[in-house]
This record gives structure tokens, C-alpha cells and sequence, in this order.
């Protein structure tokens, strides 16, 4: 079907690029290389459309392009190059001639790669695909981790011995069944169980959410959360070291409530009162031990999530590389346990729709800590909530993270960061105001913030946004 004006222009109202849209301006050529491994990006993030002609910042004027005038040449050469078929039309629009590039999906279970790269997008460039991620996707089409047998060969005693059904119903609201059928025909059609023969097969996912033990389960005791309390600073000394017993869902409450029981307070005074308040915002804690359950790596063998106590910072973290970089953990979303994460959102556990990466920065702006940390190991994602410091006391790499943090909270919420606004955030008088702009001016030249309007002349009146705005 030919791509028309009005597609193209529907286009170019999309509030920003995303993995299967890519604008480029190209007026006079576009280098064919480039080309290429968007292409095959594109294709490998389930295929899209790249148009040439069109301004990439908002409001995209389309400013017409000259590269390609051949079409028909040029899809027959990038059919020999990249091995897939790439179809490329010429509109022309009002303003300017526009080509598109129309990009398939790559086949389920084959990735795309050029020059030996398999390439994915990731903000406005191109990375390399994680380990995990080519893993995942050449396994397509095998049974996943969560749909393999964690026991076979129960009978409707043993399931219901083995796990908490209650807790599913309570959890969910709703009445238990009159019968032992109704519960066992509720698990089945969720695939927590799998009737096989005249028993059943309980799967990962059932086990790991709902075990009343994971012990009684070989495969899944060391999937079991860590929470360890170190003394001090560093991992020399450990005072406590407790595994989690029971599955995710029927565990979670019990478990974010024995992490915050084990996390120091501190005594403030308010309008001459004392109180207690945790080191670490509760909702914060809760947000990132959800996510390090939901995003891990399950094929990580002999690794679990672990949640590490120190006297200055709590580190949550869970096996695997995350699918997105750090930096877009609060605007973007991609769930590595889709099954997984739908089952805790309905039964409450965590987000609706998003990673709560937003709730866990605005309870830090509130509680007035240094920004958390989303840290990308070789086997291991990890966030990490500091205690109070003063801004003082943070270091240069602290201030920008919380300035670009901040920024992001504010796109998030349709608002823009000022200087006014990153001063709200450190809680500062305005005297500060040549402070905050030099936190400002060290984020810019980060790469992390730019300004929310080029011709905005006046430092006054400028604001900001994340760079990928």
C-alpha cells in the first residue's frame, strides 16, 4: 500500500522518534552505511519505517531530499548488502520530496546483523545488542524459562499443599472457589499448572509467585531474594544474611516489610516534634525490589536478586542486562518476563503500566537524598538509594545525575526543569541561583539536558529538557 501525505504527516506529529519510526534530514544524500544499520536496527526492534526529507526535531518541517533518486537501483543493492528486502518509495510531498524506507521484521527467532553487528536502537543512536537480549531472541519459539515443569506428577492435593492458593484470590479480590475444581481450572487457565495425564506440572511461573516454600522446589530455591546487612561500607563484615522463602506474590509484602524493618531511621524535628523517618523512602524500596523480581534474567544460573544493606546506600540488584540504557529507565519501558510482570501488576505488586522508575526518583527529590543510581554490570543490573547528603558533600558526578534525573521527572510530569525548579529540588534560597546554574551548565555539557528552547535568549526564562526530547 503506497505511503500517502496524510501518513507522512501523521508522522511527523508523533510526540518523539521511538524504535520503529527514524526521521532524517538528508537534503542532499544520506551515507549509504548509515543507512544500512538503521535498517537493520529497525529490523531487529520488529521493523519500521525510516524517512529521509524531514527534519528529526519537532515540528519535523519537511525540507524535501535529493539522496536516492534511483529507488528501484537502491532496494535491489540493499537486498544484496543486508539479505532482506527493504522497500523505498518517493512521495511527494507539498514541501519536498520525501523517500521511505519500509523496514520488515526481522523472522522470529533470527536477528539481523551487519559487518558481523546485530544492532539495536537505543535513544537516538545505534548499540550493539546485549548477550541476553541475542540469547532471548534465538530462543524464541522454545518453551521459555517461566513455562518449563518446576515438578511433575501432582495430584490436586499436592498442588494445593505446595501452593498458597489462597493468597492468589485474596491478592486479586475476589471469592474463593466452593470447590477444589474452580481453583485448580483458575491456575490452569493462568498456566501456573499444567495438566498433563491424569496429574499436573507445576510451571516456574506458578512455583515462583506462589510457593509456600521455594525449598520444595529444586529448580527454583535459588531464585529465592537475598537480603544481606553489611557493617560499614564495604562487604568485609556481614551481619545478616536471609534468603526469601516464599514465592514472589504471597512473599512481597513480608518481604519489603522485613527490608524496611532492617534500614535505619533518623530522628528530625518538625515544628518543635521529634519523629523517626527511615533512611530510605519505603515506596522507593518497594518500586525497585519489584522491578529487580520482574526484570531479571531467569537463565542467569545460580544468581538471584539480593538486596545489600550498607550504613550509607542500599543496592537492589537482579541477573541480567537491562533491554533499554539507565538513562531511559524513566521515560521508556520493555518488559523482559512479560507473563511475569502482567501477573504482579494485576495482583497489585507493582506498576501498572511503566517500571515506577518516577516514583523512586520523586520520593528521593522528597526525602532530599542524592539521585539513585542505575548501575549495568556484566551479569547484573543494580540501583542504588544513598542516605542523605548534603549538595555540598555530592560530588560532580552526583550533581549532574540528579539535575538530569530531575529534568527527566519534570518531562514526565509535562513540565519543563528551570533553574527555579532544580533549586526547589535541593531545597535552595535563590542567593543559590549562580550555584544551580553551573549544575545546569556541568549537565549540559554532559550531553544529558539541552535547552527546552534554542531561542530563548534570556538565562532568566530558559528551561530544559532530556536530551532525547
Amino acid at each position: 500500500m503506497a505511503t500517502t501525505i496524510s501518513q507522512i504527516d501523521a508522522w511527523r506529529s508523533a510526540s518523539s522518534e521511538h524504535q520503529n519510526l527514524e526521521f532524517k534530514e538528508a537534503k542532499t544524500q544520506y551515507d549509504n552505511r548509515k543507512l544500512y544499520k538503521y535498517c537493520v536496527a529497525l529490523a531487529n526492534e520488529g521493523g519500521g519505517h525510516l524517512l529521509l526529507g524531514i527534519e528529526d526535531q519537532p515540528p519535523r518541517k519537511v525540507v524535501g531530499t535529493a539522496a536516492f533518486n534511483d529507488p528501484v537501483e537502491m532496494a535491489a543493492k540493499m537486498f544484496q548488502v543486508l539479505g532482506f528486502r527493504v522497500e523505498i518509495e518517493e512521495v511527494s510531498h507539498p514541501d519536498g520530496r520525501v523517500v521511505v524506507f519500509s523496514i520488515p521484521s526481522r523472522p522470529r527467532g533470527t536477528a539481523f546483523d551487519f559487518e558481523g553487528s546485530y544492532l539495536m536502537r537505543a535513544g537516538e543512536e545505534l548499540v550493539p545488542m546485549s548477550e541476553d537480549r541475542l540469547r532471548i531472541i534465538f530462543a524464541e519459539g522454545q518453551p521459555d524459562w517461566l513455562s518449563q515443569p518446576a515438578m511433575t506428577d501432582c495430584d490436586d492435593d499436592k498442588v494445593v499443599q505446595l501452593l498458597d492458593t489462597q493468597s492468589y484470590f485474596d491478592l486479586l479480590h475476589l471469592p474463593y472457589p466452593l470447590n477444589r475444581a474452580g481453583v485448580l481450572e483458575r491456575f490452569e487457565n493462568e498456566k501456573l499448572i499444567v495438566r498433563q495425564g491424569a496429574g499436573w506440572t507445576i510451571t516456574n511461573l506458578g512455583g515462583l509467585l506462589f510457593a509456600k516454600n521455594l525449598k520444595s522446589f529444586d529448580r527454583l530455591a535459588r531464585k529465592a531474594a537475598r537480603v544481606i546487612v553489611y557493617e560499614g561500607k564495604n562487604k568485609l563484615k556481614t551481619k545478616s544474611d536471609k534468603p526469601g522463602a516464599k514465592g514472589y506474590a504471597v512473599g512481597f509484602q513480608g518481604l519489603v516489610e522485613f527490608i524496611n524493618g532492617l534500614v535505619p531511621s533518623n530522628e528530625v524535628i518538625e515544628q518543635a516534634l521529634r519523629r523517626e523517618v527511615k533512611m530510605f523512602p519505603e515506596i522507593a524500596v518497594r518500586e525497585l525490589v519489584a522491578n529487580a523480581l520482574i526484570h531479571q534474567d531467569f537463565n542467569e544460573s545460580g544468581t538471584s536478586v539480593m538486596v545489600e544493606i550498607y550504613d550509607d546506600r542500599m543496592e537492589i540488584s537482579n541477573p541480567g542486562k537491562p533491554f533499554i540504557p539507565p538513562d531511559r529507565f524513566i521515560d521508556e519501558y520493555q518488559s523482559r518476563n512479560e507473563r511475569l510482570a502482567d501477573i504482579m501488576r494485576r495482583l497489585g505488586i507493582c506498576e501498572e503500566k511503566g517500571s515506577g522508575v518516577d516514583k523512586v526518583i520523586q520520593e528521593a527529590e522528597v526525602f532530599q537524598l542524592p539521585a539513585p543510581d542505575f548501575r549495568v554490570g556484566e551479569r547484573r543490573t543494580s540501583a542504588v538509594l544513598f542516605a542523605h547528603q548534603s549538595l555540598d558533600a555530592m560530588d560532580r558526578n552526583d550533581r549532574i545525575r540528579a539535575c538530569y534525573q530531575h529534568c527527566c521527572l519534570r518531562y514526565v510530569m509535562n513540565e519543563k526543569m528551570t533553574n527555579q525548579s532544580l533549586r526547589d529540588r535541593f531545597k535552595l534560597p535563590e542567593s543559590k541561583v549562580a550555584s544551580v546554574s553551573q549544575i545546569i551548565a556541568a549537565t549540559v555539557d554532559a550531553g544529558k539536558i539541552k535547552l527546552g528552547d534554542p531561542t530563548q535568549t534570556s538565562t532568566r526564562y530558559r528551561s530544559y529538557v532530556p536530551f532525547w526530547a
